[in-house]
């Protein structure tokens, strides 16, 4: 598909910046973006790169990211959903969970998806109909089906208003039941992990659509479901998004439906 190609072509670009700025971490100047969220020149850096790119052959698509018109609408003929590094505060600390994330859409409709994790330059790729890939060979999702031996990724509410109240119901709810919990701190990543069978479910209450746009794609194309925590269609806006496979999702689903009091919004 020529839209997975020049999706890979600005995500390998950024990606490559990215890594030559890993050496000097200590120089790189953060900014502060809320009391515990940052950007970087680096983000900026690979923004620009990939702009650059992606608008080459494609001048008149909508470009949407965290660092790239973050209020735009996906409702165009084709938009781009960018994350230039998402887990920037990870790539700052030299904690080796972060990634390039960059999806194409089509009137609203996700159809091709690349995530490069940057620390080991592994290439995830996704197309609608089309399947999800490791460097060019297929993934897919985790076969397991007992909570009890599940193991299952999350993402912590933060910054002003985040639900987290709520969350530590959820928290206290499938933590007991499972063997494992993890928060890595990508949620790009949290769906590559989904994707591949390493995580067997995942869920987070607050995402952005440059989160999770790419990693949904991933994620059913590799035999996966993806739902908001509710079980509704995900929208290209803020949302809440719970992905796994089949077996899991519909057990993490319902436990959490049961951990969530009435009237709470989601």
């Amino acid at each position: 598909m020529a839209l997975l190609a020049h999706i890979e072509v600005a995500a390998i670009e950024a990606a490559r910046f990215i890594r030559a700025r890993e050496e000097n971490r200590s120089r790189i100047e953060w900014r502060t973006k809320s009391a515990t969220d940052f950007v970087s020149d680096v983000d900026t850096g690979a923004e620009r790169i990939i702009r650059h790119a992606l608008t080459d052959g494609y001048a008149g698509a909508l470009i949407l990211g965290e660092e790239l018109s973050p209020e735009s609408s996906t409702d165009a003929e084709i938009a781009f959903i960018v994350d230039p590094l998402d887990g920037t505060t990870n790539f700052l600390h030299g904690f080796a969970e972060y990634a390039v994330s960059i999806a194409a859409a089509v009137r609203g409709r996700v159809v091709a998806g690349v995530i490069i994790a940057i620390p080991t330059n592994d290439r995830f790729t996704a197309t609608l109909g089309g399947g999800a890939f490791r460097n060019g060979e297929p993934i897919a999702v985790s076969e397991i089906d007992e909570p009890s031996r599940a193991l299952i990724g999350t993402g912590f509410p933060f910054g002003a208003g985040a639900p987290l109240d709520l969350y530590l119901r959820h928290f206290a709810a499938v933590a007991p039941l499972t063997a494992g919990m993890r928060r890595p701190g990508s949620a790009a990543l949290d769906l590559v992990h989904v994707a591949c069978g390493q995580f067997d479910a995942f869920w987070e209450l607050t995402l952005k659509p440059w989160d999770f746009a790419a990693g949904m794609l991933l994620v059913r194309e590799a035999g996966g479901v993806v739902t908001t925590v509710t079980g509704d269609d995900v929208p290209l806006t803020s949302s809440s998004l719970l992905a796994g496979n089949p077996a899991m999702h519909g057990w993490l689903s319902h436990t959490l439906a049961n951990a969530t009091p009435a009237g709470s919004i989601l």
